[in-house]
């Protein structure tokens, strides 16, 4: 059936012509001869993208933070010495994310951690919430309360995570939980010498396994499986995968190829195909948890994973509808949307660019430490070397307590910086992408971008970094004339168009020129002498 547009073609005209000796192709004639130039431009259809059902709809969570959290004794599934946990870290209500999803996991456990309801499979879920929204949690919990009764420890929840930074800092979370617990937590990101996390993970007499929640790193986690003797994963009932927009960019390692192959061994059958024979016993289900503040919209991507009737929860959609879903039960509705945005960032944060000249930069960010009296400020630079570049040439300049936050430094380091910083010693901290990706930084008010971001993941990532928790912040990225119109391009294909333009007039820079200008000079030979003593 032709197009309504195309119809006219095959009808009569009013002078009784059919109307197909002309223009059958498209261009304008003239006594048999193609008139050259004449071509009529057909306007382009646009094509819309068809993406799998769950995630072009998925179910959609409240944005606000401070609108819509409840408190921790009014979840009525949270075992009550998990509420003692929480009150005991000083938190008292749960945030949006975790109020939908920690029900949506319980669910999946409610007859125990070895069949879904009904002895059925439980379905993968994927959570695409802001960043600072309290996604650790989220997961931490549910998982908690549902190996509560577990009576011999064995590997039953694995937490991977693309940085040990990351990783130590979910691991720090689910110790804090598993205090009034029997559950033993443990962490395999490198921070110890292999041979230590060896004798945490496996008792070096019996082969027995001594944890039952690991938290790791990729690459760590392939060294465990293929050289800790008595390590397995033959138990696993939840795997996580936080950043999972970073982890899937890792799938090249074949990290998830080995946690499979290593969890359905023995007795334990891979999942297949569900048939009468398949149902006849119950097998202890692997469920594939994922997170993201970034989650990927392209299912060539996602299939890797081998997701198993994933379900997406997300905070960013439009065109809100209701609709009935079996899998709530009968009469029950839940809120629908389409997936628009795999990119989110907080509600009480505000985003600004300011246009200056390379040269300038360094005065703007003195300009807001000294002059705006700015504090608690994380700096974003593109590389190390820039990273180490500015944070000299702040200190020669003075008047600032400034630290750097690169892949330079150990994690010991690391964690003192970030006690300074959360302590309020350290006005402003310079830092490479490693602190842009999951980092919670206590008390970050301020985000400054010193280059610009090359990806719009990238810059989700930074500004995260304050206003989290409910909290308000700010976010500066500064640019040259012509990457205004990049970064203000890249945010509005991500549907994101809140960005302002900054007020700052540069002639109040002036001031400051002196003291850079001195400070420049002598750079070169901080960094010769740095260098030197490197080797």
């Amino acid at each position: 059936m032709l197009p309504a547009d195309d119809v006219s073609a095959d009808v009569d005209g009013e002078d009784g012509s059919t109307g197909q000796n002309n223009d059958d192709d498209g261009k304008d004639s003239e006594k048999g001869f193609t008139v050259l130039g004449g071509e009529r431009k057909k306007k382009k259809q646009k094509v819309a993208r068809v993406l799998p059902d769950w995630l072009a709809h998925p179910t959609v969570i409240e944005h606000d933070l401070r609108k819509h959290s409840v408190t921790v004794e009014e979840m009525e599934q949270l075992d009550s010495r998990l509420v003692r946990s929480l009150l005991d870290e000083g938190i008292k209500s749960l945030f949006p994310v975790q109020r939908h999803v920690i029900p949506v996991i319980l669910d999946s456990a409610r007859l125990g951690i070895h069949a879904g309801d009904a002895g059925y499979r439980p379905r993968d879920l994927c959570v695409s919430a802001p960043t600072g929204s309290g996604k650790t949690l989220a997961f931490a919990l549910p998982i908690i309360q549902a190996l509560l009764d577990r009576v011999v420890p064995r590997i039953r929840a694995l937490v991977v995570l693309p940085t040990r930074d990351l990783a130590q800092q979910v691991s720090k979370v689910f110790s804090s939980l598993c205090k009034a617990t029997d559950l033993r937590p443990a962490l395999i990101g490198g921070l110890k010498k292999f041979a230590q996390e060896q004798r945490m993970l496996v008792q070096t007499s019996t082969g027995e396994t001594q944890c039952d929640i690991v938290v790791a790193t990729p690459g760590r986690l392939v060294d465990h499986i293929n050289k800790t003797q008595g390590f397995t994963l033959q138990y696993l009932r939840f795997l996580v995968i936080d950043e999972a927009d970073r982890m899937m960019e890792q799938i090249s390692q074949d990290w998830i190829s080995q946690v499979e192959k290593c969890a359905f061994t023995g007795s334990r059958p891979a999942p297949g195909p569900i048939t009468v024979e398949s149902c006849r016993k119950i097998s202890l289900p692997l469920q594939k948890l994922l997170f993201s503040a970034t989650l990927s919209q392209n299912p060539e991507k996602l299939i890797q994973l081998n997701l198993f009737r994933p379900r997406l929860i997300t905070s960013v959609v439009t065109s809100k509808s209701r609709r009935r879903d079996t899998q709530l039960g009968e009469g029950k509705m839940e809120e629908r949307g389409e997936f628009v945005g795999k990119y989110t960032t907080p509600v009480g944060l505000k985003e600004y660019y300011i246009q200056c000249t390379p040269g300038q930069k360094p005065l703007l960010v003195l300009h807001l430490v000294q002059t705006l009296n700015l504090r608690q400020i994380l700096c974003f630079a593109n590389t190390v070397e820039a990273t180490r570049r500015l944070y000299h040439l702040i200190k020669l300049v003075g008047g600032v307590a400034v630290a750097e936050f690169s892949s330079n430094q150990t994690a010991g380091q690391r964690r003192q910086i970030l006690k300074k910083f959360k302590a309020g010693k350290i006005q402003l901290l310079i830092c490479s992408d490693a602190m842009a990706r999951g980092m919670d930084v206590e008390n970050a008010k301020y985000v400054i971008s010193y280059d610009m971001p090359p990806y719009i993941k990238t810059y989700i990532h930074r500004v995260g970094r304050t206003a989290r928790a409910g909290k308000t912040g700010v976010a500066f990225t500064l640019l040259q004339p012509h990457e205004v119109p990049k970064l203000l391009k890249m945010l509005k294909h991500a549907g994101k168009t809140n960005i302002q333009k900054h007020g700052t007039d540069l002639r109040d820079l002036d001031h400051l020129v002196p003291a850079y200008k001195k400070a420049l000079q002598q750079l070169p030979g901080v960094l010769k002498m740095e260098k030197f003593h490197s080797f």
